[in-house]
């Protein structure tokens, strides 16, 4: 059987898009595996599935590079809004997507027929924890744990070169406070309305960057008075910059960010 897909990336967040409208995927969990390799397949943070909604005009899944499905991811929506229209699927530049953290808004930013931007209404966020203190074997780790639809814990550091990322972020996300894990950032703040961010995703690891943990960072640097509601946040990331916006008005969290293809093509089981 035969696949088409669309490589697409967003802040360097990669991920495979299928259209599962026309073509529908039965064994999702073991083709992100597969497909996710970037040695034996085509490589990427995971895969999107696109599909029909009963409650919205579309509805997203997503499953990381490791098989586990995830309920919510910033950047996979932005490139879904792009996905559609180009692909000319819809012609509203405002599109409500269903996920499993309920039904998020796009609004697409055209240029000459393409999406260039998309602005994400990602819903009000959660503080579960404003100050909670985790120790591994690396040392005692200070953060806030948020909730974006799915779990962030979100440090701050001065120096973002002394962050061992990949022996701490997997400990982190595996810490038995968190027992369906966490997405993990370290944030350093560079100067008012700028932070530097990585990220260890849960069941992807290192990545270039991740929408839901951008915003989980606005709103640690909010909660712990290093920024302020209501004006714009740019969080730069490995893979590029997102601007943050948390709403004093409605309490709602506005992402806005690119939405870039890649490329395309073929696969076969």
């Amino acid at each position: 059987m035969t696949f088409q897909f669309t490589k697409m990336q967003g802040a360097g967040n990669d991920y495979i898009y299928v259209n599962t409208i026309n073509q529908p995927v039965k064994n999702p969990k073991e083709l992100a595996v597969q497909w996710s390799a970037y040695h034996t397949g085509i490589g990427s943070d995971g895969l999107v599935l696109i599909g029909p909604s009963k409650i919205a005009d579309f509805s997203m899944r997503i499953f990381n590079a490791d098989g586990s499905e995830a309920k919510m991811c910033g950047n996979a929506s932005r490139c879904i809004g792009k996905y559609l229209y180009d692909k000319k699927l819809t012609q509203k530049t405002q599109i409500s997507l269903e996920t499993l953290s309920g039904i998020k808004y796009l609004e697409l930013h055209v240029k000459n027929g393409k999406v260039q931007e998309v602005t994400v209404d990602m819903g009000m966020p959660e503080i579960l924890e404003e100050s909670l203190d985790l120790s591994i074997a690396d040392g005692t780790y200070t953060g806030t744990f948020v909730s974006m639809g799915n779990p962030h814990f979100v440090t701050f550091v001065d120096d973002m070169n002394q962050v061992n990322l990949p022996v701490v972020g997997p400990q982190l996300e595996h810490h038995n406070h968190f027992p369906d894990r966490a997405n993990i950032e370290f944030v350093q703040l560079l100067s008012e309305g700028n932070a530097r961010m990585r990220v260890w995703e849960r069941g992807s690891g290192i990545t270039q960057a991740c929408g839901t943990g951008a915003c989980a960072s606005a709103v640690a640097l909010i909660a712990h008075k290093k920024a302020q509601k209501g004006e714009k946040i740019l969080i730069h990331m490995d893979g590029g910059t997102l601007s943050i916006e948390w709403n004093p008005e409605n309490g709602h969290i506005y992402m806005t960010g690119n939405a870039v293809t890649v490329f395309e093509g073929t696969i076969e089981l």
